[in-house]
């Protein structure tokens, strides 16, 4: 008779032990499946957030851009920038930056404007489809502006709604235009709901009177990881300074470096859990049987053939309980996928950190990676579980264990 049918019939001479402890570790092994694929998905989001809709794998600024924000600071040789980030293989989205005054009616606010090109942001970016309201820019629009919804509840702005631009530009004199709201965008970050005016660059060019600066290449690197874009960018961009989406946003970068230490976290809790479970019934079982165990030593079984049958029902019981385990996870993840959870009722728009926004339906997102994890997780759990309880039958004295009551 095979080793795991005989596993297999001594794990029925008790079956509701095997059972609970099955179910236990089904369970264990679901919950870790979900837990991952939802701790994923917050990763996902975050990076996406970070990354996906404006910020950019990587940014090329002037070298004291991003601590002076002046108008002055640009970057000199832009087209040939970009077209050397296009030569790679990458997307990148120049932008221009100034600020002023923007106004409707009686309201006002102070502003970050940004000019923009509106086919180069809609091929390298998600934020032209974040629109709560109306649409994003269009080539060639005039005189036309997207703006944060915070800012546009303000200024109680709608679509449609005039608005007056007052800004200082960049020759020292006093810029000043009327646009017409087409757009306003959903929550995605604090800075740009709160005061953040996108039109296209002709517009931005004109009342700036800046003359086609750019303070900003975003860029998107198809995948690549940032670190090796600003590797590859860096050589070939003089006069400026190449970062990657962590140097930008070194908090969003430490959360997403915690994760990693978050699911190690999780997966020992659940290893601990499961091998416990297993301990337990595994110490039970053998207890029961130590004349039995006894018996087979004094007919010639060696210690390692006691510890192989011992460690083999633990397998056996890991291989049922993983199995359910499996399709608890499974589902569970897919639907977590699908349906998400739903935190508005803790947030009321989305969950902001460090600047940028995640939406409050928290979905999860599987990967076979953490499927194959669990699985072998648990399996591990269930064999290192029962390689004690072995270790222990397989040193018994056979003569008093043949003896035992």
């Amino acid at each position: 008779m095979s080793t795991f049918r005989i596993a297999w019939r001594n794990l029925l001479r008790n079956r509701r032990r095997t059972a609970i402890t099955v179910t236990a570790v089904a369970f264990n092994t679901g919950i870790l499946i979900a837990s991952l694929a939802l701790m994923e998905g917050m990763r996902v989001q975050m990076l996406r957030s970070a990354t996906r809709l404006l910020v950019g794998d990587a940014q090329i600024h002037a070298p004291n851009f991003r601590a002076e924000r002046s108008m002055y600071d640009d970057i000199k040789d832009a087209d040939s920038l970009v077209a050397n980030v296009h030569a790679k293989g990458m997307l990148a989205a120049p932008r221009s930056y100034g600020f002023g005054l923007i106004s409707s009616g009686a309201k006002s606010a102070g502003a970050m404007f940004v000019g923009v090109v509106p086919e180069a942001e809609e091929k390298a970016f998600e934020l032209a489809r974040e629109m709560a309201s109306g649409a994003y820019l269009k080539h060639g629009a005039e005189r036309q502006v997207v703006i944060g919804n915070k800012l546009a509840r303000s200024l109680n702005a709608d679509i449609g709604t005039e608005l007056v631009a007052v800004v200082q530009a960049a020759d020292g004199s006093i810029g000043n235009e009327l646009y017409t709201v087409g757009g306003i965008l959903k929550t995605v970050g604090e800075d740009i709901d709160r005061g953040a005016v996108f039109f296209g660059s002709d517009d931005f060019a004109e009342l700036f009177v800046s003359a086609g600066r750019v303070h900003e290449i975003a860029i998107n690197g198809g995948g690549a990881d940032s670190a090796d874009i600003v590797a590859l960018l860096q050589p070939t961009a003089h006069r400026v300074v190449v970062e990657s989406w962590r140097d930008i946003m070194p908090m969003v970068s430490d959360m997403v470096n915690m994760m990693g230490a978050m699911v190690a976290l999780f997966g020992f809790v659940f290893f601990l859990g499961a091998g416990l479970g297993v301990l337990n019934t595994m110490l039970m079982a053998t207890h029961d049987r130590v004349r039995e165990f006894g018996v087979l030593k004094a007919l010639g079984a060696t210690p390692w053939r006691i510890i192989r049958d011992v460690t083999t029902e633990g397998f056996v019981l890991a291989l049922v309980s993983t199995a359910f385990g499996l399709a608890i996870g499974v589902a569970t993840g897919v639907y977590l996928n699908r349906a998400g959870i739903d935190l508005r009722n803790v947030a009321d728009s989305s969950f902001g950190f460090a600047g940028i926004a995640w939406d409050p339906l928290w979905r999860g997102y599987m990967t076979l990676g953490d499927v194959v994890t669990s699985v072998v997780a648990m399996w591990a759990a269930c064999v290192l579980a029962s390689l004690y309880p072995a270790i222990m039958v397989a040193r018994l004295d056979a003569a008093r264990a043949m003896t035992h009551v």
